[in-house]
């Protein structure tokens, strides 16, 4: 059966016979995968996952990208809930262990309806933090009215982004569509896609990346569906800067100083789309800015959230 033939048989399965076959198909979480805090509901009847740091606090919801897990801000969820806000790190639609959508639906509108349903779940608006993905969601919500933010902090993206860096992104997650043989298999990809980290000493972390699938072969956690659906920039960048002119709350762009994917001219563009905002260049970090370099982004974040947002 060829790739394309696989792929196609899943989507009909899902759509065929329901949740049920989406949990066979995705594989069974290895040992020592940490099981999320709670499961809230988003849209189109389908939950998302969630970690929770802290108790109380203002509301900070954060939003990882393509790819990526909750996990991705662990660190920074910790430093945030010992500065005093209440931190919720959510698995998008399709990824980790959150629902995959029936439909094969992961477009910006789709995840802008979950992130609607997560706010509206909690009390008091939230300070939106989004890397990548996430931070498209989190422009589109605020700037179309759809989430009343109190801040909104864009990691790494803005309207403008480069082309090559999406590509790059997009080559390491269609790499191995029919899986891997071994975790070392999985830890050299991933090695191979981020050499500027230093490699871990033990293969533990992999847990929270992929899930080991009946056939034996250890495949990415989120849905292969994902990687289906067709991506324009050339679509995307209009409705992104509309959305960017109607940001009215306080903004903080992050960019990391490394990265291919937004370049200081796509940062200094979105400055001039809301020349409000604030913005932090992390010298030392590539595109995922709160993974290479935990302690400045949390800095730069808590910096600009106390001034506009300090929990009591």
């Amino acid at each position: 059966m060829t790739k394309d033939e696989q792929l196609k048989r899943t989507r009909k399965l899902k759509v065929g016979i329901g949740d049920s076959v989406i949990k066979a198909e995705r594989g069974a979480p290895l040992d020592g995968a940490p099981k999320p805090h709670k499961m809230i509901a988003a849209s189109g009847g389908l939950q998302v996952a969630a970690d929770i740091y802290g108790t109380e606090g203002p509301l900070v919801i954060l939003q990882h990208g393509g790819g990526q897990t909750r996990h991705a801000w662990k660190g920074a969820g910790q430093k945030l809930a010992e500065a005093g806000y209440l931190a919720v790190s959510l698995d998008a639609r399709g990824h980790g262990d959150s629902d995959w959508a029936p439909d094969g639906d992961y477009s910006n509108d789709a995840l802008v309806e979950d992130l609607v349903a997560v706010v509206d779940s909690f009390e008091q608006s939230p300070i939106l933090v989004g890397a990548s993905m996430g931070g498209g969601t989190s422009l589109t919500a605020v700037g179309e009215g759809r989430v009343n933010a109190a801040a909104l902090v864009l990691v790494d993206t803005a309207p403008r982004i480069e082309a090559g860096g999406v590509r790059k992104i997009r080559d390491f997650m269609g790499q191995a569509p029919d899986g891997f043989s071994s975790l070392e298999e999985v830890a050299d990809a991933i090695a191979n896609y981020q050499p500027h980290r230093t490699r871990p000493r033990t293969l533990d972390g992999l847990a929270k990346n992929v899930r080991l699938w009946p056939d034996g072969r250890y495949r990415w956690h989120w849905d292969p569906e994902f990687m289906r659906r067709k991506r324009s920039l050339k679509d995307r960048v209009p409705r992104q800067e509309e959305a960017a002119r109607n940001v009215d709350c306080p903004s903080l762009l992050v960019r990391g100083g490394l990265s291919d994917v937004l370049s200081e001219e796509g940062a200094q563009a979105y400055l001039e789309l809301v020349p409000h905002s604030e913005y932090a260049n992390v010298g030392e970090a590539a595109h995922m800015v709160a993974g290479d370099r935990n302690d400045i982004f949390v800095t730069a974040v808590l910096d600009f959230l106390g001034k506009i947002a300090a929990p009591n």
